[in-house]
């Protein structure tokens, strides 16, 4: 696994291929085309869109953990999809002949779920050729309350121990992941923008595909990021879902050879070579 700003992630992602991403400190895991071993583990998976190459292992999933003795886990489906993923799991039931028990979530963008240590899982809408949401990470921070703003610390000391309440929390988006979306999902969506590390679906990074056939397959080209560049305030942006067309270190090379240097400077891939494998730093050496 690798973190990027303290963010675990372990992921696996191969445009049409197969994408999951599992961030083990949150307790979550997203799409699953393939069910990597350490997902097993996650009792919340988050899905983007019914493709098979990302929903596909949701069986697998569910039957392995109750094989184990896990808990019953939870789901969160694009809403226009329940019914048919419900229909998958029934057929799925009586061919292997088990319950596989579990909560399916109807989601929508705006949707919240509840994680673990006050954290929270909100969903956003992308734009791809199916139903699709992206997911974002929220963090709760605690700040000094605008009241208490520029007094000094001793006395700032003084209140908390008669327990007034010097503290405001607020909620921060520490990660954003698209989905399969168009490249206007960066303008539409603040959190896209200014989540802490964002893992951006970018299938596409030169002219072996036309901006125009990205856009009509429904994925993002590398020619659209560099136009939008002054967009990302991210702290880390993950070029990840990349065509199988690019061998990995092909493509650090062509995003380290074509990314503005702002942008270059917090970039990273996610190799595409279908092993479960830590994010890389653009321009980094190996």
């Amino acid at each position: 696994m690798g973190q990027i700003h303290g963010i675990t992630v372990h992921a696996l992602s191969v445009g049409g291929l197969e994408t999951c991403l599992d961030l083990p400190g949150h307790g979550v895991a997203i799409d699953q085309g393939r069910a990597m071993a350490s997902t097993v583990s996650r009792d919340t998976v988050l899905y983007t869109h019914a493709h098979i190459d990302h929903m596909g292992a949701a069986a697998s999933h569910c039957a392995t953990r109750s094989l184990m003795g896990l808990a019953p886990p939870r789901y969160a489906v694009p809403a226009e999809d329940v019914d048919a993923f419900h229909g998958l799991l029934d057929a799925w039931r009586r061919l292997d002949r088990s319950p596989l028990a579990c909560t399916v979530v109807p989601a929508s963008p705006g949707t919240e779920l509840p994680l673990a240590h006050g954290r929270t899982a909100r969903a956003f809408r992308a734009l791809h050729r199916v139903p699709t949401l992206g997911w974002s990470l929220w963090e709760p921070r605690k700040r000094l309350a605008p009241a208490w703003a520029g007094a000094p610390a001793a006395e700032v000391r003084a209140a908390r121990r008669r327990g007034e309440a010097v503290d405001a929390v607020t909620t921060h988006p520490v990660f954003a992941y698209t989905g399969d979306t168009l490249i206007d999902v960066v303008e539409r969506e603040a959190v896209v923008r200014e989540a802490t590390v964002l893992y951006l679906e970018c299938t596409f990074l030169d002219a072996r595909v036309s901006v125009a056939s990205a856009r009509d397959k429904g994925h993002v080209h590398l020619d659209e990021v560099i136009e939008r560049e002054a967009l990302f305030a991210n702290e880390a942006v993950v070029f990840c879902h990349l065509s199988a067309r690019y061998r990995p270190e092909e493509a650090r090379e062509i995003l380290a050879a074509r990314l503005p240097s702002a942008l270059r400077a917090k970039a990273w891939v996610q190799p595409n070579d279908r092993l479960a494998s830590p994010a890389l730093r653009v321009g980094a050496s190996a």
